[in-house]
Order: structure tokens, then C-alpha cells, then sequence
């Protein structure tokens, strides 16, 4: 059985092999929303599918919706090509429950596939009659941190970023950039209200983004090649907003026990594909059930009923804070610490390392112990249940095949968030320091885990991360197993508030990471012997 469209009309075959169907008329949905649009959605990637897409199927399935949503790659546009287009744009969602059974249902709320791509001429012809068309409400994206990031870490702008800041909307090659061209051509067409949001796991995610499309409009302002009145416009939240969002969904890899058990029941085309810029992709998703989507209301030319389907709908401080608590707090520090300290004691699945008792030590603590004192309560959701479910439920879901290796991606965009903001915080309300354990850990761990070589002395990949090579060559004469190496290189990489938001070298913090990361060069079983240490 092959997954397209003209496959969902054999409703006994995929009820025989466990598949829910969408309950409404696919191709007719697709006519609507390329008639009168009013969502597109930026990112084609496993968040997209597992969640983004399933909202406005949950809208159509219930009848208070007739349209679905329009989906564009600004970063790998062969996914387009191949787990996408040869598959009527349809997905196969696969919910992976803690009690060892499995969800399925195939996600038609797709209604078109578009590569953000300024060379393709008949793809940014068809986002001209989109952006121009009134009937567009809202834009999403999940692209990543460094989605929206316009600089290098030297403060000096991408050389892609200053390319299309002096050649103007055109040609555009940055994501931000090409976006900023679309917001133009809507500009010029009338300036119909937009709401453009960010639904990335950024601090602040609506103001960075409106900061760097402002940028950019400003710039070609000063260039002459667009009107001052088109950047005024982008200003006026009236006509253009950015919703702050909190999101949380845990959406790993393909996992290949899915796909057996998918080919098993009869359903072809599972493959898992790993496209030219690495990105792993299939024709399914995998992901757990929890998931939380929290948007600031602020839509000024109306928005689908989402709130029907799940997302809570909010003022921009709730938003904040319900951000803060999950990523300050309660799930990425637990997450980026044990990412980095599972990688260095040969973890290769987060809910492995949730069997470790070193591993649930560091995240217990760090979460109930040094995090809850300090958390940021929003008021819509509960703190500490929402650890109970982290630490109980989600994290140790052996149907969940999260690796650290992919959480550990990035982690210098991180640390300034997940562990910078509750020093902060501690700072803020003058807390006593010394006490804390799990904090120093998790950072001495990265950056013993930037090494490259694990406990156990055996040579690993240390995941990508825009940082990496700076970084380690920061850490240029310290060898893993000897601590008389140490020569105070990772001194200035705790001063640099860049990355941790803050200078650690002005707080007790410093000398005890430096501590512990020096006992972890002590060979063998070292990282390991540490976390006892201190857990203890």
C-alpha cells in the first residue's frame, strides 16, 4: 500500500493496518487554501509534521475550518522532493506512548509544498500570490535558533546577510532576507495586517525575529532600494506583528523499529532519507504525545480557531514566563545536560541514560533542586508537574529514540538560556551560589565533552554547532587524561557572557567548574567518578 492520495479511498486497508484517516476531502481542502490562503507555515521538518500540521487538521477533521496549511523550506529544499511531493504531501504521524503502543494517522492538511529558493522563478511567483493575497493571517516558522540570526560571533554581519542588504529584495540568498522581500511585495500590494510567528525554542522568539526583518528593511532603506515607509510599516505591530510562543514537542529521527513496523503492516515508501546537508527524513514521523504550544494573541488580521485544537492563546507575559519555566527550568537544562554527559559515557538514547543513576542524580537536582527555586510560574500550567511529566514520563519513554548526540547540536546558541538565565536569577534575588552542583556539571561536562574523545578514552563526533571549531581551538592543549594539561583555557570562555549570557567568572561558579572539569581529565571513568562525587 503506497501513500497518496488516491490510496486514502481504500479505508480498509489502512484501517487494517492501524491508520487513522483525515476526515474530510483532502483534494478539496488543497483548492481552498491555494484559492484564499491564510497560513503558511516556514520549516519542513519533523516539528512541522508531528505538530504544526496536525493543528489545522484537527480544525478540518471538526468542521470549523475549510483550509489547511502551506508549508516552505528555507534551508534543504530536497526534502520537498523527496518526502514530500512523491507522497501528495501527505504524512504519516506515528505517536509513540510510554505504555509500548503506537498512534498512527495520516496528516493531509498539507495543502502545497514551496521552495523558498529566489532562483526558482515559478516558486517565487506562486509566494508573490500568496503574500499578496488579503485572505494570508499568519506565518510560522520553525527553522531553528540560528534561523534567525543575522551576525557572525564576531558581531559582523553573515556575508550572505550583507550581500542582500546591499543588493536589496531580488535575489535574495538569507532566510531572513528572502522573508523580508515577501513582507515587501505584501507592503506593496496594500500592507494587509500579517501576523508573522516564531515558534523556534528562542528566548524572546517574536522580538528576535522582528529585530532581524527590521534590520535588514532598514538597511536597504539606507541603501535606497526600498521605501522608508515599507520598514515603518514593518514596525507597526497594528499591521505586522510577532507573537512571542513558547513550544515544546520532543520530535527525534526516524526511528527504524517505526519504520519495520510500518513496512510490516504493508505500507511502502518508509525509507528513512538522509538529504546533502544532513537531515534525516522519511515519509513518517515519530514523536511522544505531550505537547504544549503557548502564543502571545496578537493576530491583526484574524487567525484560525487554533485554540480548539489545543494551543493556549495568551497576553506576551504569560508567554514569557510559561517560556522561561520550560527553558530555564523545567526540560532543556535537564536536556542539554544529560545531552552532553550521556554522549561522554557512550549514550546513544535519552531514555537509556534515564536508567543511568549518575544521569537522573544530575537532572533531578538540576531541575527540582537548583531550578524550581528560581522558576518563572505563568500561571496556565504548574511547574513541578510539568518536571513529574519530564522526568517520569517523557524523558524515560523507551519508545522515544532521542539521542543525545542530536540534543547536544548547538549547544553554545544554548547555554545562554538554559543555564545563564537561572544564574541570573540567583543573582538577581542575591541567592547563595556555592550550593549549586548541577549547573557547574552540566557546563563542565560540554566542555569536556568539546574534546571530542569520551570516558571511556574512545575517539567521538562532537555534534555540529556553529562554535565548535572556536571553541576547541580555545581548548588547544588540554588532553583528556591529564590534568597537568590544564593551563586555565576554559577561563575566557566562561568570561565571555556571549555565550552564557553572563560573565561566570564574576560569580563562585567559575572556580567550581574549573574544578570539576579538571577532575574529568583524569582518564578513564573520570567524567563518571565526578558526577559522583558531587551528586553524591
Amino acid at each position: 500500500m503506497k501513500l497518496n492520495r488516491a490510496s486514502l479511498a481504500d479505508k480498509a486497508g489502512w484501517a487494517a493496518a492501524h491508520v487513522t484517516l483525515p476526515q474530510y476531502d483532502v483534494a478539496a481542502m488543497a483548492e481552498a487554501t491555494k484559492a484564499a490562503p491564510a497560513w503558511v507555515h516556514f520549516g519542513t521538518g519533523n516539528i512541522f509534521r508531528a505538530f504544526i500540521a496536525v493543528l489545522p487538521q484537527r480544525l478540518l477533521n471538526e468542521g470549523l475550518t475549510d483550509k489547511g496549511i502551506i508549508m516552505a523550506n528555507t534551508h534543504d529544499p530536497a526534502i520537498i522532493d523527496t518526502v514530500f511531493t512523491p507522497y501528495d504531501n501527505l504524512c504519516i504521524s506515528v505517536v509513540l506512548n510510554p505504555d509500548a503502543t503506537t498512534s498512527r494517522e495520516i496528516v493531509g492538511s498539507i495543502a502545497e509544498g514551496l521552495k523558498a529558493d529566489s532562483s526558482n522563478e515559478a516558486a517565487m511567483a506562486r509566494f508573490k500570490e500568496i503574500f499578496t493575497n488579503p485572505s494570508l493571517q499568519m506565518l510560522s516558522f520553525t527553522i531553528t535558533e540560528k534561523g534567525y540570526a543575522l551576525r557572525q560571533p564576531d558581531g559582523a554581519f553573515l556575508p550572505a546577510v550583507e550581500a542582500d542588504m546591499e543588493e536589496g529584495p531580488h535575489n535574495t540568498k538569507n532566510a531572513m532576507a528572502t522573508l523580508t522581500k515577501f513582507l515587501y511585495w505584501r507592503w506593496q500590494a496594500g500592507g494587509a495586517p500579517l501576523a508573522v510567528c516564531s515558534l523556534d525554542n528562542c528566548s524572546h522568539n517574536g522580538e528576535v525575529f522582528h529585530n532581524s526583518v527590521s534590520t535588514i528593511a532598514k538597511a536597504w532603506v539606507e541603501n535606497g532600494l526600498v521605501e522608508a515607509d515599507f520598514a515603518a510599516w514593518l514596525d507597526d505591530e497594528t499591521k505586522v506583528s510577532f507573537p512571542w510562543s513558547m513550544i515544546d514537542k520532543i520530535t527525534p529521527r526516524p526511528s527504524k523499529e517505526v519504520q519495520a513496523s510500518l513496512e510490516a503492516d504493508g505500507i511502502e515508501g518508509m525509507e528513512t532519507i538522509v538529504t546533502s546537508k544532513g537531515g534525516y527524513t522519511a515519509a513518517f514521523v515519530n514523536a511522544e504525545r505531550p505537547q504544549y504550544l503557548v502564543i502571545e494573541d496578537k493576530f491583526p488580521n484574524g487567525r484560525p480557531p487554533l485554540e480548539k485544537a489545543g494551543v493556549y492563546f495568551c497576553d506576551r507575559e504569560t508567554v514569557n514566563k510559561t517560556e522561561r519555566m520550560k527553558v530555564t527550568t523545567c526540560l532543556n537544562p535537564l536536556h542539554t545536560a544529560m545531552s552532553v554527559n550521556g554522549c561522554l559515557l557512550g549514550y546513544t538514547k535519552i531514555a537509556d541514560e534515564m536508567k543511568d543513576p549518575d544521569i537522573t542524580a544530575l537532572i533531578t537536582r538540576l531541575g527540582y533542586g537548583e531550578g524550581l527555586p528560581v522558576v518563572t510560574h505563568p500561571g496556565i500550567l504548574e511547574p513541578k508537574d510539568f518536571i513529574d511529566e519530564v522526568v517520569k514520563e517523557r524523558l524515560p519513554n523507551p519508545f522515544m529514540p532521542d539521542a543525545p548526540q542530536r540534543i547536544a547540536t548547538d549547544t553554545s546558541q544554548k547555554v545562554a538560556v538554559r543555564f545563564g538565565e537561572t544564574v541570573k536569577s540567583y543573582v538577581a534575588e542575591k541567592r547563595d551560589m556555592t550550593g549549586l552542583v548541577s549547573i557547574p556539571l552540566a557546563i563542565a561536562g560540554w566542555l569536556r565533552y568539546l574534546l571530542g574523545v569520551d570516558d571511556a578514552g574512545k575517539e567521538m563526533e562532537v555534534s555540529d554547532d556553529p562554535l565548535k571549531e572556536h571553541l576547541q581551538n580555545q581548548l588547544k592543549g588540554v588532553v583528556w587524561n591529564d590534568p597537568s594539561s590544564y593551563a586555565g583555557q576554559i577561563r575566557p570562555i566562561l568570561a565571555n557572557a556571549n555565550i552564557f549570557g553572563v560573565d561566570l567568572t564574576t560569580t563562585p561558579l567559575a572556580d567550581k567548574i574549573e574544578a570539576m572539569f579538571v577532575e574529568e581529565l583524569a582518564g578513564p571513568g573520570a567524567v563518571r567518578k565526578t558526577l559522583q562525587k558531587y551528586l553524591a
